[in-house]
């Protein structure tokens, strides 16, 4: 574990030129918080002062007027409620409000307390950006009904209106429904205990008692007839892989077992351990091998099944399980460039289509000790803090998931950051207080997501755990934005460091640099962006800005495998770039006006990048700042 070392130093030693580049738009809002430091001052001077004076002058009694108002009106802390803020509040309507979306989003797993259609549209209306799909138990009728309903709930870009387009009883698109992504989360490659003797109903259990000797087994003699003494474990080199002293887990850690003996010299070798605690064990029950390096492929035989049925669905991202290595995300991807093949010669698949991108789940300590390796072939990182808390130690858990996302950010790649975030929540309408404190530092660190799994699964509150995980995203990104901007200005240095470090100098870097640091001056309300492929926004968003990013896309694939990075959120049109390039601005200016992220008065970023054609040997990037007529 100690050998998985991001050096964030190298992260935050940052010549002051390259702070000072980016500071000009959060010069108001230190501005902002010095007024408030001000204020609190004075607050804590007139409780210090003493209630028996009389006489006062008439300074002094204004001095009191302006106190008595501070604390009767807005205090030293900025905290408003965030509920007030969200276009769902009293009625999951968009059209009440102007919207302000949250920058991080939100990815939920959907499940039977959550697939049905009336359930699924208030989630999507509550801030569901990502239809997290769990292929360890979801069947393919499930998973059909899931995608029938996430198309047919109402997203926002039902208000994206034109021509014989409208629905006369509603006045919303009958094209538009919205732009939600789907992730296919794989089992991957576990390791499993054996079938017990004589389980014909699968629900028995044994005991095994405290400083027993367990034989842990690998031959195909006890893979139906394990036993409390011998436990079949179905992996061949579990032998080669484990020495004395180290731990084999049992059921997520229900029972632990310290290696006594390893016959490493014999094919199939058994291993001898000795029962740490006592407890009760299943059949085919999870073993995790923490430390221990193995050879476990990158996809098993079910994963390459379901990968390739989700790309008949076309799902937008791939989350893989148990990635070890590089190469283990370089055998996915080509696997997928194959089925694309076979697909296309079946007329399933279209040439050229955008494969699933690549999400790699870092679990296991192998994960960790080759990050940099994975993070480089993979587009993006799912920190799974589950798996991860039984194969390292679970103090470290927290560690490394912040060295994770500082890694992310200054690649540019997006993050997700999961398990039992609002856990609670599957039983409770309200989270804890360290709950919050969770999700909260999750955005501080700088995630591009946050995810629900068994709260939105198979909780008893699947809408409303979506909604207060979307009011801690606002009240978090409040703070970052108006009482402590350093949070985002480092994460925003990271990335500019990771520039630095990989000589990235081509047109989007460039463009992206400008319409960020134009944005934040004008303290514009979005940045536009009008480009027929996703790297563009993708960059834009690696520098972290303050304000939501429009990303205008011809494609709805491409608008989809937006949906994770932090702050873009995509608009699927596919007949704006038909528009005059004079022109084009100006109707993608009224297209976010019928989004309700635009009014009249607004100051908008937009940019543009042409590709290059006969006359232009290279992209043409341009960025112009506007205020919305």
């Amino acid at each position: 574990v100690l050998s998985f070392s991001v050096d964030l130093r190298r992260y935050f030693a940052l010549s002051i030129s390259l702070r000072q580049s980016f500071t000009c738009g959060q010069q108001r809002m230190l501005a902002q918080r010095a007024l408030r430091g001000s204020a609190s001052v004075a607050l804590r001077s007139s409780l210090r002062s003493t209630a028996s004076t009389v006489a006062v002058s008439s300074s002094t009694a204004a001095t009191d007027s302006q106190t008595r108002r501070c604390l009767t009106g807005r205090s030293s802390f900025d905290l408003p409620d965030p509920r007030s803020t969200m276009s769902y509040q009293s009625s999951l309507e968009y059209t009440s409000k102007k919207w302000n979306p949250q920058l991080s989003k939100i990815v939920a797993t959907i499940g039977p307390t959550s697939e049905q259609l009336p359930v699924l549209k208030d989630i999507v209306r509550s801030g569901m950006r990502v239809m997290r799909l769990n292929f360890s138990h979801a069947t393919v009728e499930e998973v059909e009904l899931r995608m029938k309903n996430l198309k047919a709930s109402k997203g926002r870009h039902s208000l994206l209106v034109k021509g014989d387009e409208v629905e006369a009883s509603t006045g919303e698109s009958s094209i538009h429904k919205n732009v939600r992504a789907v992730l296919l989360d794989t089992r991957g490659p576990e390791v499993r205990s054996g079938k017990l003797a004589g389980d014909t109903s699968g629900k028995e259990t044994v005991n095994i008692e405290a400083g027993s000797t367990v034989a842990l087994r690998t031959t195909d003699e006890y893979r139906e007839n394990s036993t409390a003494s011998d436990l079949f474990i179905d992996y061949p080199k579990l032998a080669k892989c484990l020495v004395p002293g180290m731990k084999v887990l049992l059921d997520d850690g229900a029972i632990i077992l310290t290696v006594t003996e390893a016959e490493a010299g014999k094919e199939n070798g058994s291993v001898y351990t000795t029962a740490d605690n006592s407890g009760e064990i299943r059949s085919r029950a999870g073993v995790n091998l923490p430390g221990a390096e193995t050879d476990l492929p990158a996809m098993s035989e079910k994963d390459k099944i379901d990968i390739k049925y989700g790309m008949t669905k076309d799902v937008d991202y791939v989350a893989a399980s148990f990635i070890q290595n590089a190469e283990g995300v370089r055998e996915i991807r080509a696997y997928m460039e194959a089925c694309a093949e076979e697909l296309e010669a079946e007329g399933h698949w279209e040439a050229g289509h955008p494969l699933p991108l690549i999400i790699s789940k870092i679990e296991s300590v192998s994960g960790l000790k080759h990050f940099d390796a994975i993070l480089e072939e993979s587009d993006g990182i799912m920190v799974a803090r589950g798996d991860l808390g039984v194969e390292i130690p679970i103090q470290q858990v927290t560690n490394a998931q912040k060295e994770m996302v500082a890694a992310c950010n200054a690649a540019g790649k997006p993050v997700i950051v999961a398990t039992q975030m609002l856990e609670s929540m599957a039983k409770n309408p309200r989270p804890t207080r360290a709950e919050v404190a969770d999700v909260t530092n999750a955005i501080y660190d700088g995630a591009d997501c946050v995810m629900l799994s068994g709260e939105t699964a198979k909780g008893k509150y699947p809408v409303q755990v979506v909604q207060t995980m979307n009011e801690i995203i606002a009240s978090a990104e409040h703070f970052t934005k108006y009482s402590f901007p350093d949070i985002n200005l480092a994460a925003r240095e990271r990335f500019i460091q990771g520039q630095l470090n990989r000589e990235d100098r081509s047109v989007e870097a460039s463009i992206a640099k400008a319409a960020v640091t134009a944005a934040e001056e004008r303290d514009a309300t979005a940045i536009l962006v009008l480009s027929c492929e996703g790297n563009l926004p993708r960059m834009i968003a690696s520098f972290r800005p303050n304000m939501p990013i429009l990303s205008f896309c011809p494609s709805a694939k491409v608008a989809r495998q937006l949906m994770c990075n932090r702050g873009i959120h995509p608009i699927h049109i596919d007949d704006l770039f038909d528009v005059p390039t004079t022109k084009r601005a100006g109707s993608a200016i009224q297209y976010a006006k019928q989004f309700g992220m635009l009014q009249e008065g607004d100051n908008v970023a937009v940019v543009t990048l042409e590709p290059a054609d006969n006359e232009l040997s290279s992209d043409f990037g341009s960025m112009k700042v506007v205020t919305v007529p």
